[in-house]
């Protein structure tokens, strides 16, 4: 049986200087789980103008059911103007309010949730009330909850992430995110030990960091721990490599395959996606397993 995630969160134009690309980080991740045959539902919500009618042509090309993005009247279609002046480190500028800050809760949905294998939410999604308050009521049935830790500044506090940590099954977040959380809350000398810590305090089943060009690494609550050295890549630039990395380790895990496995393939999903411009190239998984085999990575 296809396993069922349900996405929730921001869809948006990432606006470069030179293109406009849709993006968000859930809506990427919705699209990559999407294409390697998921059954996948993307709870979000557009604007009733141009860009939001654009958006919804988009996801349907990328073969997103688009039943659960919501129309608003009141607010506009995300946006974020996107500084890639660093390839490695994108920094965006992200408008506020949009209407992905106003996704109303709706009852049928919220079934969709608890009949999922995976419900996916970020940080970014839960910057005002109502999107905050509607995704608190979807976590409630949700069974295994992956908190994708998307930390954009100045658009979310300490509380919130410590609040949706609370929640979580499954936590993946980078280098620079531990830090700073784990900061928050004590000091630590490895990244595993980091690691181990908000396994334990926050009762999660599985815990993913990743490195950008060092690979990434998994602990689950039972000691089990895989650490893979990354794939070299001339980077094109880093929009969408997280959500590409995320997308494939939930479909490689949600497909039974062993974490160890389902870390190198994340890897090199992330970086396939790296060395092309964009969070949504076109490849299909053999690609992924093409780009595998050529380079050979030893994992420990």
């Amino acid at each position: 049986m296809t396993p069922k995630l349900t996405v929730f969160g921001e869809v948006l134009w990432d606006v470069l200087p030179d293109v406009r690309l849709a993006g968000g980080a859930t809506m990427n991740v919705a699209a990559h789980l999407q294409r390697y045959g998921m059954d996948v539902a993307f709870i979000s919500r557009v604007g009733h103008d141009e860009l939001g009618a654009e958006l919804l042509a988009f996801m349907t090309q990328q073969g997103l059911d688009t039943q659960w993005v919501q129309t608003g009247e009141t607010h506009l279609t995300g946006i974020a103007k996107a500084n890639v002046s660093d390839s490695n480190e994108v920094t965006y500028k992200i408008l506020h309010p949009v209407a992905w800050d106003y996704i109303q809760f709706d009852a049928a949905a919220a079934q969709q949730v608890a009949e999922s294998d995976f419900f996916v939410y970020g940080t970014l999604a839960a910057r005002d009330r109502t999107s905050r308050e509607t995704l608190l009521r979807y976590l409630a049935p949700a069974p295994v909850r992956v908190f994708d830790v998307n930390l954009r500044p100045p658009h979310y506090s300490r509380e919130q992430v410590l609040e949706l940590l609370g929640f979580a099954s499954i936590v993946k977040m980078n280098e620079h995110e531990l830090r700073e959380v784990t900061g928050w809350l004590t000091t630590f000398e490895s990244e595993k030990q980091a690691m181990a810590y908000i396994l334990e305090r926050f009762k999660l089943d599985m815990f993913v960091l990743t490195c950008g060009a060092e690979g990434a690494m998994v602990l689950t609550g039972g000691g089990e721990y895989h650490q893979h050295p990354g794939f070299t890549v001339e980077v094109a630039d880093t929009i969408g490599s997280g959500d590409a990395f995320l997308g494939a380790f939930l479909y490689q895990t949600a497909t039974g395959h062993a974490l160890a496995a389902s870390l190198e393939f994340a890897c090199a999903a992330g970086a396939f996606v790296a060395g092309k411009a964009g969070a949504l190239p076109a490849f299909s998984e053999t690609d992924i397993q093409d780009f595998i085999h050529l380079q050979h990575p030893v994992t420990h």
